[in-house]
């Protein structure tokens, strides 16, 4: 009798672990809710501001009525960190969106997202401008798939060139930039306006400088920062002129640079493409009447145009709980269906074809003059920050380091070399 209910007992642990096999991720990925749907929880930042993400969304739902799409909306600067504990948590949000390389390294090394690196391998390369490889770790793995990809041009204002009588900004060097904002400035106080305004972010200077000095993405996690300092030279030269809103300033306030670009208190803006969309939006909803362009990035010395910039990307949570159907869901919308729609909003897609481009271009008050185009086509765009292990622990060492040398509490050199010491003895030899 007692073998009996030994065997019973055994049994009906192997008929447990069985039941409980079959209520994992993949096999929930098929489950539906009352109304017979599959709901995919995709994680965003900034859901009302950010045009692509709703576009995405209903184009989706309208070519699979078997899905529908709730977004987790979280706020953008708190974006990689809120994500971050919600996957230490055991998160099930199905489509993580992939803010830059940095968060995306991250959550990759961590082993948190679904390796999708047979289907990229069978994708046209060419067609997605080199951001296949930018997201291949040190095993050549991907495990997301770019559907945008922004570089960096500089936006202008055309009703306040014209009326300083200045040449609108073709093919600037970062000196002439800094002397074109200077006979763009006019006013004092509340009616002042800066010829341009430099946002706080590190990577302008940094990425900027990579790009155009060095020319290679992993110049920014080899301890070495010697190449910053004509950059640094030149935007606290411009500080100093008076012709920018000092650092310090845009950084207690959070001054955001649509502000200072679409109430025309700048006159010029270095900035990402994605930004063409923002102006776009707040255009078409009479926030704002700005008369603008964009140019090519202003340039260390004359001739190619060196850009930076960094994709985009969807990946599938690894804790899922629609695995395939999210799976689908990135497929689709990193391909030329979903490059459609993004470039439709005005973002620029990873996915790009001649008639691709012609969409983004098409999009109603963007500006399509040939200046415009020649700023949507840099002869090269260099990486922001490459994949890396160590890449969120050097980019915040980095961002500490450009604080101080921008509110002048550093000199540029001592800057640089707390820099190289820091990156070097922290990380590097970890």
């Amino acid at each position: 009798m007692k073998k009996h209910f030994a065997l019973i007992f055994v049994l009906l642990l192997i008929i447990g672990s069985v039941m409980t096999g079959c209520s994992s991720k993949d096999t929930a990925s098929t489950a539906t809710d009352k109304d017979g749907k599959v709901t995919l929880k995709v994680t965003v930042w900034n859901y009302d501001t950010t045009p692509e993400f709703k576009a995405l969304f209903d184009a989706y739902e309208k070519q699979n009525p078997n899905v529908k799409i709730e977004p987790v909306d979280i706020e953008a600067a708190q974006y990689d960190q809120k994500l971050t504990t919600m996957l230490a948590g055991n998160d099930d949000s199905d489509v993580l969106t992939m803010k830059n390389l940095i968060g995306y390294s991250n959550y990759a090394y961590r082993g948190q997202l679904k390796d999708l690196t047979s289907y990229a391998n069978t994708l046209d390369a060419d067609k997605y401008m080199g951001t296949l490889d930018y997201m291949k770790d040190d095993k050549g793995k991907i495990y997301a798939l770019p559907y945008r990809n922004d570089f960096w041009v500089l936006y202008y204002n055309k009703k306040l060139f014209d009326k300083a009588g200045v040449k609108y900004p073709e093919n600037l060097t970062w000196e002439e930039y800094r002397e074109t904002a200077k006979k763009l400035t006019s006013g004092s106080g509340d009616s002042k306006v800066y010829g341009a305004y430099n946002h706080v972010w590190r990577s302008i200077t940094n990425a900027t400088a990579a790009a155009q000095e060095v020319g290679t993405p992993n110049a920014i996690i080899k301890g070495d920062y010697s190449f910053l300092s004509n950059m640094y030279k030149v935007f606290l030269g411009m500080q100093a002129d008076k012709s920018v809103l000092d650092y310090g300033t845009a950084k207690s306030t959070n001054t955001t640079y649509a502000s200072q670009f679409e109430t025309e208190k700048a006159a010029m803006l270095p900035m990402g493409t994605w930004y063409m969309a923002g102006v776009l939006s707040s255009k078409n909803a009479g926030k704002t009447n700005v008369d603008w362009g964009i140019a090519p990035l202003p340039q260390t010395e004359k001739g190619k145009v060196k850009s930076w910039g960094s994709p985009t990307a969807f990946a599938v949570n690894k804790n899922a709980a629609h695995s395939k159907e999210a799976e689908k869901f990135v497929k689709w919308a990193s391909g030329e269906e979903g490059a459609k729609v993004v470039a439709g909003v005005g973002v620029v897609p990873a996915y790009r074809t001649a008639d691709i481009n012609n969409i983004y271009f098409n999009v109603a008050g963007m500006p399509n003059d040939e200046l415009s185009k020649k700023a949507f086509s840099p002869d090269s765009v260099n990486i922001e920050m490459p994949m890396d292990k160590n890449s969120a622990a050097i980019d915040k060492i980095l961002g500490e380091e450009h604080d101080l040398i921008m509110i002048g509490e550093n000199s540029i050199d001592k800057g640089i070399k707390e820099m190289d010491q820091r990156v070097k003895s922290e990380v590097l030899k970890k």
